[in-house]
């Protein structure tokens, strides 16, 4: 990594490092809160200089499902996606950078982030929103749902970021259209399941469906933001409905599986938290509970006198919990 020195903030729109020569002898300590602050800088810079895109545009709430779709559909073609889950967190004002920091702390606060820098997740999330402002007049834009909390949200949090662009927009339900058109007795609710011959087809029958209507698309952003003036952190997908519900939602649960296992033990035992949160998953298929979730709740448990600790709750995998 080669350093360079400006004298003056103008000369940063100009600067080209092959015109200038790097300091030598000389380090530097950042913060990583500076870091991020430049790197946001540099991405608005990136921006304005942008290499536009020419084909249709495909939107999805997950990192996951943006692989396949990206790996299953021909170019030309771009995929956006957001690492969020939005099942879980604050999502007040979340469309403004009020609700983005106030969300961002509640998640630093609460939530392990054992695999990603502090500022990594806001990164991407404020790259995302570079992009999809960065959408072109004309282009179609195709926004791919599953029937599950995540997805749902995710859906009506787009398109109210798109609600000042006349683009036709087109929605997949490819959980819908799964069992229409390969399984209909194996039902499956998440985009991340497909596999890309699945999503080819379902891109195939989808594509040719008719744009969202204006009043669709107002009812979605209506239904954002409902949903962006709660602070509440959970949400489910019920009855083809978002519902809040109480953030100790799981916690019945958590102390239930943890019974069972002690039962399933010739003494009474520490257990993984990693295993008490496997064992919770394959219960909640359904419901597609982000397992970050889960640990926090653990840890609530702990830190309130219902669960004894053996470890450092760092992670999932470096604790072990048992009922006092």
């Amino acid at each position: 990594m080669e350093t360079y020195e400006l004298n003056h903030p103008e000369e940063f729109n100009t600067f080209t490092h092959e015109e200038s020569h790097p300091l030598f002898g000389r380090g530097y300590f950042i913060q990583q809160n500076d870091t991020y602050k430049m790197t946001k800088f540099i991405n608005k810079q990136i921006q304005k200089h942008r290499v536009i895109n020419d084909g249709p545009i495909h939107i999805v709430s997950t990192e996951s499902a943006a692989g396949t779709i990206r790996y299953s559909i021909d170019r030309p073609r771009k995929v956006l996606a957001f690492s969020e889950f939005f099942s879980f967190g604050p999502l007040w004002k979340l469309d403004r950078e009020e609700g983005q920091a106030y969300r961002n702390e509640w998640l630093f606060d609460n939530i392990n982030m054992e695999f990603q820098d502090d500022y990594e997740n806001e990164m991407r999330f404020a790259n995302t929103l570079l992009e999809i402002e960065d959408i072109e007049e004309g282009v179609p834009i195709y926004i791919w749902v599953g029937n599950n909390t995540l997805e749902q949200i995710g859906v009506r949090f787009i398109l109210q970021l798109l609600s000042g662009k006349a683009n036709a927009v087109f929605l997949i339900n490819s959980a819908v259209l799964y069992q229409k058109l390969i399984n209909h007795h194996l039902p499956i609710y998440h985009t991340s399941q497909m596999t890309p011959d699945h999503i080819k087809l379902i891109f195939e029958q989808g594509k040719n469906s008719h744009p969202l209507s204006l009043e669709d698309r107002e009812q979605y952003v209506r239904e954002w933001k409902s949903l962006a003036q709660s602070k509440g952190v959970l949400r489910l997908w019920r009855n083809n409905e978002i519902s809040s519900v109480s953030e100790n939602h799981y916690d019945s649960l958590i102390i239930q599986i943890i019974k069972k296992i002690h039962r399933e033990q010739v003494h009474k035992d520490f257990i993984r938290a990693s295993k008490v949160i496997g064992e919770m998953l394959e219960q909640m298929m359904e419901e597609f509970v982000s397992d970050s979730f889960l640990e926090y709740r653990i840890r609530y448990l702990i830190y309130n006198g219902v669960l004894e600790l053996k470890g450092v709750p760092k992670s999932m995998r470096h604790y072990s919990v048992k009922l006092r």
